[in-house]
């Protein structure tokens, strides 16, 4: 094939959306072998665009690593009662616009198995947004600012799962916590969230600066999340190269469950 040839097809194949048409008078003149190549053709393309869309919804999420996850010990991740890991696994959460709370002390995997929900929802077609949450206060306020919060919002407001990362590690001022709020309430019943935190319900009106704004968040949280709690001994301790990788590290007594999360206590 030369390569004005070459140059006609890909200019046509940019423009084109087949027809079923077109495909029934293809099929009425074409060999079986010509019929094979068009296949082929076909099939390669919807290969690429699936790569492509991939790509672009990897892109979109912004994760600060890659992480799947083989080999993930689900040891110390307490699920609710009656809720299973294949469910958690199978995502059956984010069409139900289900939320999430990753609650446990620093280093306990929260964050990875966010991302690895993350990446499974990616391989499923489904738009993610990743955000270290004191970073996305800020963002916010800048978007405010600079009068394009609205087109940042609506680009939140693309994804099918937003994952809100060390939530509640950095204080907000009241402007900040209100527009977290835009993000939150504006996800109600219509996208989930997983929030990866290591702060109880009953703190979160010192975080948010204002204690019936925390409540109005906590309840739609409490009304379509589940609560998991992470426990046992620091993995980044327990795989440290400085303590020769867990060769001196002792494990931590491991937590009872706790109520700490409780939602009551917002309003103690």
């Amino acid at each position: 094939m030369n390569t004005k040839t070459d140059e006609g097809l890909y200019e046509k194949a940019r423009k084109l959306f087949i027809s079923k048409a077109s495909i029934d008078e293809f099929a009425g003149w074409a060999t079986p072998r010509q019929v094979d190549a068009v296949h082929r053709l076909l099939d390669t393309e919807l290969a690429n665009r699936e790569r492509a869309k991939h790509d672009r919804l990897l892109r979109r999420a912004r994760f600060p690593v890659v992480k799947g996850l083989d080999g993930y010990d689900f040891t110390n991740v307490r699920l609710p009662d009656g809720y299973m890991l294949d469910e958690l696994l199978g995502l059956g959460f984010i069409p139900r616009a289900q939320d999430l709370v990753f609650y446990g002390k620093t280093g306990r995997g929260k964050t990875h198995l966010a991302i690895g929900l993350g990446m499974k929802a990616i391989d499923m077609g489904l738009g993610v947004r990743f955000h270290q949450t004191a970073e996305l206060v800020l963002q916010l306020g800048k978007a405010k600012r600079d009068g394009t919060l609205e087109t940042m919002l609506r680009d939140i407001g693309r994804a099918d799962l937003i994952i809100l990362d060390e939530f509640g590690y950095v204080p907000f001022d009241i402007d900040g916590a209100r527009l977290l709020y835009q993000i939150i309430a504006g996800s109600y019943e219509r996208r989930s969230i997983i929030f990866t935190t290591n702060i109880e319900f009953s703190k979160w009106g010192t975080v948010f600066a204002d204690d019936k704004l925390a409540a109005a968040i906590i309840d739609r949280i409490v009304h379509h999340g589940r609560l998991l709690e992470f426990t046992g001994q620091s993995r980044r301790v327990s795989e440290a190269l400085m303590f020769g990788r867990n060769t001196s590290a002792q494990p931590e007594k491991k937590e009872n469950a706790c109520n700490c999360l409780n939602p009551k206590k917002i309003h103690d």
